[in-house]
């Protein structure tokens, strides 16, 4: 994590952030102001993430992405410009994303992620890993861990969406109406009080809250859990563990182009991962396959918007976070916040 100087808000910077201050108040906004990220890749999920951070006004944000533009990214990439097939993806996210707010400090970086030093990381505040492999988000948080760097993850696969978040020991302050005691008269004796809220005023409440590993969380032992247990635990969770195990089997997501053979190994994986997991494979039904190819522009602006917010909140240190995984449900516009940890 980068030792940074007490940001100082100028008169300008005041007036374009004035509605934010007022929403989460003035050091709230000066922690923003001083904080760096890494976003790792930009397809649409990514895109919604640096368009929402860039508008709330983090210091610097880099924008990291070895691949090039493709035709899916027309479905959802709206940084990006048409007629830019072909072009590195961070580059020709870069003029948009900048346009979005001068105040911020825009980068771009053309390497993979994999080939970086993990020192590489230790130059920001908080890193956000998009299209990624699962080994090398575990070994990130890990190392973001160790080095008090606050970790995220999300990915979007056709209409379904997750983020994860990992900030260790998360210190934060949440904004409360004031409780008061008054007096409620002598019948009911002298000493007798009641509380009572003020609506006009409120007070600041620190709090801490840990977090696991994606790791822990993701080598979760099902088998001695119970069906209660299993039910109440999202089926978007087991449908992420072979959708990242796919990404690992054929180094990409499954792609409508080849949907027969993807759709094959998909149904294999989903009997493979979950009897490792010691669950039964019926807990995803086969009809999951129809909908987790792609990125829905629409799953990325509620996964993005989701996901930028909870990066917001912990570099800003305001309001409780989301602990630790979000799921999005697009088919039933559902999302659920659920704690997944090994015990």
């Amino acid at each position: 994590m980068v030792e940074n100087e007490e940001a100082v808000i100028s008169e300008e910077e005041a007036a374009q952030y004035d509605r934010q201050i007022r929403l989460w108040g003035l050091e709230a906004q000066k922690r923003l102001r001083g904080s760096r990220v890494l976003l790792v890749g930009m397809k649409g999920l990514g895109a919604e993430v640096a368009k929402n951070l860039i508008l709330a006004g983090v210091k610097a944000l880099t924008l990291l992405d070895h691949q090039q533009t493709t035709p899916d990214d027309a479905r959802s990439q709206f940084l990006i410009p048409t007629g830019s097939l072909g072009r590195n993806r961070a580059e020709a996210s870069l003029e948009r994303a900048q346009n979005l707010n001068p105040m911020v400090e825009v980068k771009v970086d053309t390497e993979n992620i994999k080939d970086k030093p993990q020192e590489f990381l230790t130059q920001y505040d908080a890193v956000c890993l998009t299209c990624c492999p699962r080994d090398v988000m575990v070994r990130t948080d890990h190392f973001c861990r160790t080095h008090n760097i606050k970790f995220f993850a999300g990915d979007i696969f056709g209409y379904h969406g997750y983020m994860f978040a990992d900030l260790g020991e998360h210190e934060f302050v949440e904004e409360k109406q004031k409780v008061v005691k008054v007096g409620t008269g002598d019948e009911d004796g002298p000493k007798t009080k009641k509380v009572k809220i003020d609506p006009n005023e409120t007070t600041m409440i620190k709090k801490t809250v840990n977090f696991c590993h994606l790791k822990e969380a993701l080598e979760v032992d099902w088998s001695n859990e119970k069906d209660a247990s299993l039910k109440r635990t999202p089926s978007d969770y087991f449908l992420l563990q072979v959708l990242l195990k796919f990404r690992t089997v054929k180094a990409r997501d499954p792609c409508p182009d080849s949907y027969a053979d993807d759709s094959e190994l998909l149904l294999q994986l989903r009997n493979d991962v979950l009897d490792s997991l010691g669950v039964k494979s019926d807990l995803l039904t086969d009809e999951f396959i129809s909908s987790c190819f792609s990125e829905l522009a629409p799953v990325c602006a509620v996964v993005g918007g989701v996901l930028s917010q909870e990066i917001v909140k912990a570099l800003s240190q305001r309001d409780p976070p989301h602990n630790n995984f979000f799921f999005f449900d697009g088919l039933k516009s559902v999302g659920i916040v659920d704690c997944i940890v090994s015990q």
